[in-house]
This record gives C-alpha cells, sequence and structure tokens, in this order.
C-alpha cells in the first residue's frame, strides 16, 4: 500500500492527513496549534508541523508529501537561509498605506489588474514589502530571499527529509536555490502574472527597491526536492501546461518525493473536487468564495482577484478578512459554545426581527477597509436577546460572503459550502436564504490537507480519482430584506481612529 502525505499549514494550526495514494482513504492525521497574532516566526510553523507529523505517526513509509499554507504571508530570509523578520501574516493590515501607494504608482485598478490580475490590498505580499522597505529598512537590506508560508515549510521538508526525524528540529536551512513555489500561491504575491506565467520583477523592484531571491514557480507535478538544473535561477518560472500533465516518475531510491504544494484555497478547490461550473464557499479564519476557470480573470474593481489554481487552471477568488472568527465573537457574546450558538440563532426568526450585524471586526479586506469596525443596526427591546444576536452574527458573516458571491458574476452549477464554520448545522440551514439558491454541504473534512494529499499522489501516479462522500443538499426560500438591510447599513460603517 503507497501512502502520501497532506499538510495544511493554516492561520490557526497545522493539519496533517496520511491516506492511501490510489483510492484516498484515510489512514492516520495528526494535528498542532499555531500561536495567534498576525505577526508570527516561521519557526513555530515548523514545530507544529512536526508535532502534527509525530502524532500521525511519521512520515517513514510514506511515499509522498504536499504542503499547503496560507496565502500571501511575508516570509524574509537572509544570505544564509535565516528568517530576517517574523512573517507578517496576510490578515496584517498594516500595509495598508502601502497597497493604496502602489495602486496609484502604477496608474490605478486596472493597471494591477492587467499586469498580474488583482489588484493589491494589504494581504498581498508586495504590499508587505513596501511596508518593509520604508518602516525596517535595515531588515530589508538583509532580505536575500522572500517566499511565502507553504514555500518556506516545503523548502526546509526539502531539507529535513534527507536527515533522521529526530534531527529535523534542529536541521539547518538548506540552500536558498532549493527554494520552490507553486502557481496558485505565487498569484498571490503581487509580482507573479497568471496569464503570463512569469514573475513581474519590475513591480517588485518599485515596490522594494529590489529584486531578492525567488522560488522557482513549478508546474502541478514537479518535485520540489529535485535541485534547479544547471544553469536555471531561483526566479525562472514553469509555465502552465497545455493539454496533459506527465507526472515525476516515483523512482525506485526510496526517496519521500515532494509534491509543489499550494495555497490554501488552491488545496481546498483538489480536495473537495471542485470542477468548472462549481463556486466554492468556504468559511475559515478567512472566508472565501472562488470558481475552478480555464481562463485567467482580471477585475479592474479589485473585488475578484485572478489567481491560478493548482492544476494549470485558475481560480478567480473573493477573500472577506470576517468569516468563522465572526461567530466564535457572537458565542463569546452570547455565553454560549458554537453549537450552542447555532440552537440559539434557529430559534429567532429569519431576519432577526431586524437585527443586522456588520461584522467588519478585524477591518475588512473585499470591500478593502482595513481600518473598518463592526456595527450592529436595529436593537430594540425586542430584538436585545441572545438568540437575535446569533441569528445576525451569522446572517451578516454569509451577507459578506454573499456580496462575494455576486462578484464572481457567475450562475453556477453547484454552490458547495466547506470549512470549520460550514460545520454548523445554522450556518447550512440559513445560507440558502441569504445566498438566495441551494447549497451543497459536503462531509466535514479537512480539505485543505486532504488536496494536498491529492497533489501529492498526483506527484506519484498522475492518474488520481479519489471518491468523494456525498454531499447534503440544503434549500430554503429566499429572504432578499435581511441583504437589503445589509447592504443599507454598510456606508455608516466606522473606521478606527488612527
Amino acid at each position: 500500500m503507497t501512502l502520501v502525505a497532506g499538510v495544511d499549514s493554516s492561520t490557526q494550526s497545522c493539519k496533517v492527513v496520511i491516506r492511501e495514494a490510489s483510492t484516498g482513504r484515510l489512514v492516520r492525521q495528526g494535528r498542532a496549534a499555531h500561536p495567534g497574532g498576525t505577526e508570527v516566526h516561521p519557526s513555530h510553523w515548523w514545530a507544529a508541523l512536526l508535532r502534527a507529523i509525530e502524532e500521525a505517526g511519521g512520515l517513514d513509509d510514506v511515499a509522498a508529501v504536499s504542503v499547503a499554507g496560507q496565502q500571501h504571508g511575508m516570509v524574509c530570509l537572509d544570505e544564509s537561509g535565516h528568517v530576517v523578520r517574523d512573517a507578517l501574516l496576510w490578515n496584517d493590515t498594516r500595509s495598508a498605506g502601502a497597497a493604496a501607494d502602489l495602486v496609484a504608482e502604477l496608474g490605478g485598478p486596472g493597471a494591477w489588474a492587467e499586469a498580474v490580475g488583482s489588484v493589491p490590498v494589504a494581504s498581498f505580499t508586495i504590499t508587505k514589502l513596501r511596508w518593509l522597505a520604508e518602516h525596517e529598512p535595515d531588515n530589508a537590506r538583509r532580505t536575500a530571499a522572500v517566499c511565502l508560508p507553504h514555500d518556506w515549510l516545503t523548502w526546509r521538508l526539502a531539507g529535513a527529509l534527507r536527515l533522521p526525524f529526530a534531527s529535523w528540529a534542529d536541521a539547518p536551512p538548506p540552500p536558498l536555490d532549493l527554494l520552490t513555489t507553486d502557481r496558485g500561491d505565487a498569484s498571490g504575491t503581487g509580482y507573479w502574472s497568471p496569464a503570463t506565467g512569469a514573475y513581474r520583477t519590475d513591480l517588485l523592484k518599485s515596490a522594494f527597491g529590489a529584486v531578492p531571491l525567488l522560488p522557482r514557480v513549478l508546474g502541478p507535478v514537479a518535485d520540489a526536492a529535485t535541485p534547479p538544473p544547471g544553469g536555471a535561477t531561483a526566479t525562472s518560472a514553469t509555465p502552465p501546461p497545455s493539454g496533459g500533465v506527465t507526472p515525476s516518475p516515483a523512482g525506485g531510491d526510496g526517496r519521500t518525493r515532494i509534491a509543489p504544494g499550494t495555497g490554501d484555497n488552491m488545496a481546498a478547490a483538489l480536495g473537495v473536487g471542485a470542477r468548472p461550473g462549481d463556486v466554492v464557499v468556504s468559511i475559515g479564519t478567512s472566508g472565501t468564495v472562488f470558481a475552478v476557470s480555464d481562463a485567467p480573470s482580471a477585475d479592474p474593481s479589485g473585488a475578484v482577484a485572478g489567481f491560478a489554481d493548482a492544476t494549470g487552471r485558475f481560480l478567480p477568488l473573493v477573500c472577506t478578512l470576517n468569516a468563522a472568527r465572526v461567530m466564535d465573537a457572537a458565542a463569546r457574546l452570547t455565553g454560549v459554545d458554537l453549537d450552542g450558538l447555532g440552537e440559539l440563532a434557529l430559534q429567532a426568526p429569519p431576519g432577526a426581527d431586524g437585527l443586522t450585524l456588520v461584522p467588519y471586526l478585524e477591518g475588512e479586506r473585499t470591500p478593502n477597509r482595513p481600518t473598518a469596525t463592526g456595527s450592529v443596526h436595529g436593537l430594540t427591546l425586542a430584538t436585545a436577546t441572545p438568540a437575535h444576536l446569533a441569528r445576525a452574527s451569522i446572517e451578516g458573516m454569509l451577507c459578506g460572503l454573499a456580496d462575494a458571491l455576486d462578484a464572481l458574476a457567475l450562475s453556477p452549477e453547484r454552490v458547495l459550502l466547506i470549512g470549520g464554520g460550514a460545520r454548523s448545522e445554522a450556518v447550512r440551514r440559513i445560507a440558502p436564504t441569504i445566498f438566495a439558491r441551494p447549497i451543497l454541504a459536503p462531509p466535514p473534512g479537512e480539505y485543505v490537507a486532504d488536496g494536498a494529499a491529492y497533489q501529492a499522489a498526483w506527484l506519484l501516479d498522475g492518474e488520481v480519482e479519489w471518491t468523494s462522500q456525498e454531499a447534503v443538499g440544503y434549500e430554503a426560500d429566499p429572504e432578499p430584506g435581511v441583504r437589503a438591510r445589509y447592504a443599507a447599513t454598510r456606508p455608516h460603517i466606522l473606521d478606527r481612529p488612527t
């Protein structure tokens, strides 16, 4: 039996699943927490990965592994491969001013959409590099290479897999020329174009003042542990495949292969089996709405990020900062756990009798309001109950995602609801009333880690067909008044004082 491992290094934790390569059957798994905050030293990710691998029974019998990770974060390395400063994560909004400056300098949102398929906001790596150059010039000068969270973990694995597991914690950094990434995650940097399959080093130099070493951009089934070919540079990119994809041979040397890995949303699309015509709504730390497309996209409004996916296709995506943690906050306010919050929400009528929550609790990414705060409207003696607040919090979160669904301007064949927040029965039952269409809820699972495992299996065999469990359908009458009240309250959102 051939086994593969998939890693989900998310904002909050690291999950490892080990599956049978031919069938996708789950064999074992492990998990470890990440520290909180919006800037984290990458050593915490490495330590969590080692704990999760150990809990999952190790990788000694695993033929291939793939790492999926939170997108956009900025990891800066010096010439020796050591981390220059704590990584800035996707949800760190300190670079909002830098984002606005960069958009203006290139000539506006349309110019950015044409150049890289997306309009930079504070989440994007390029804005964080501009912030670093302006606010920490010494650290900027020390930066010899820049990579993303999944790139950094894949790179560390490429060096560590040559050593006994007991020595991984103290393994030195590998050579910088082993840094790799994939099309999906590279498309969220702001300096790589999904349409051309090439880095825009001119944009990077304009933003950062220099062009540090960048990871090689691998195709969907390349081996990340293979050194670059002679004469290749770390900034050379592999264009998306046309037609069939030939996997790297498994070989008989007993070495564990390392797939390119990808961003968490791209891996989730693999894990849930998304196909053209599907729209996936993922409710995690962030909320994302994305579709699989055969053609690149470029939205000059900036609402839709024109990402690539992990297969050679494309993944237009809308992201909100506020998703499952809105429910966490409402649960704290009402003094219940998440199951209790769902029970409360279903006790209140649709629309919560006019109580509306606009949940910009961490600012917001779409719409681009990085310093916004949340607000509650329609509070009366009658609506001042835990049940009404629970309902309003879930409806408010879903309204933001419904706006994202509208921004994609698609008529999907299926809407798939996944992520930790989608495990709530209340979310599943309320979602059709807000989205005004039926939804399908696949069985709860670690879809990001599963997608990474699928990529690892693809690296070995090329032909992979994993059978997924049937999704459960949910239908309900639309409640257009809820979204109308939500839209009417958004213009009144306040920004945090500076």
